[in-house]
């Protein structure tokens, strides 16, 4: 293990080390797409990445810059039209991981990329949902990451873009939801899973350095913590120059534009 690593980086990495040779993995751009490119690297050279644009198995030698990026073509096995990569692959069953971040996340795991404010007259207009609906309702399971501030660790969302597990319990299943939805929360301060009887996402590790208090102070609801509280294991060598040396590749050929 290595002691030199930034907050960003175990984020990606605790993220990464959640991911196996057997998922198929619907991948976001940013966070989630550095940290399935490093699970591939490392000890999932087995796992299939999809794109929202239709790339199947693609396997970039640096970090798209959207889901456009010719690089995820040029690398997947096959590329097929969007129609058909929701359709047939997503709401067809055959995802199993599907990564999402957010504007605003409550602690159900519920989530707001729409707007900041009232809808009809908002301080801020986000991107939207794009996919992420029914990224959220149609893959086997959600992970999500995102960094930590009460401004998107809100008590209540100001918009329902993407459902998780609604007012906890069992709406899901009340909804004919037959996914597990939301089942990990990857930060830059902790790792938070739900609670397996009320969804309410609880804190199961802290990163190294990470305080209680830090945890709560960038949460806008009472946090709860695990009674067995761990702390996350630390980037190993291996684990950061791989993510590192992807950053590095990505910048160079993007001119200085870096694709997380």
């Amino acid at each position: 293990m290595t002691s030199d690593f930034t907050p960003n980086e175990m984020m990606t990495i605790a993220a990464s080390r959640a991911l196996s040779n057997k998922d198929v993995c619907f991948v976001g751009i940013g966070a989630p797409s550095a940290a399935c490119n490093v699970a591939r690297l490392t000890h999932a050279p087995e796992i299939t990445l999809i794109y929202e644009s239709g790339t199947i198995g693609t396997a970039p030698d640096v970090l798209p810059l959207s889901i456009g990026d010719g690089e995820l073509c040029e690398t997947a096995l096959t590329t097929v039209a969007v129609p058909e990569m929701f359709r047939y692959w997503l709401q067809g069953g055959r995802i199993s991981i599907g990564f999402l971040s957010a504007a605003q996340l409550d602690r159900f795991g519920n989530i707001n990329t729409t707007v900041i404010g009232d809808y009809r007259k908002p301080k801020v207009r986000l991107p939207g949902g794009g996919g992420a609906p029914e990224i959220a309702t149609s893959c086997g399971q959600i992970f999500i990451t995102m960094k930590q501030a009460t401004r998107g660790f809100v008590e209540k969302l100001d918009f329902y873009t993407s459902f998780g597990h609604g007012d906890g319990g069992d709406h899901r299943q009340r909804l004919g939801l037959k996914t597990k939805g939301p089942t990990l929360l990857i930060t830059d301060l902790a790792v938070w899973k739900p609670d397996p009887e009320s969804k309410e996402f609880t804190a199961v590790s802290m990163h190294r350095g990470v305080t209680r208090d830090m945890v709560q102070e960038t949460c806008g609801w009472k946090v709860r913590f695990s009674d067995r509280l761990e702390e996350t294991p630390s980037p190993t060598e291996l684990e950061l120059s791989t993510l590192r040396d992807l950053q590095r590749r990505t910048e160079l050929a993007n001119g200085g534009k870096k694709g997380q």
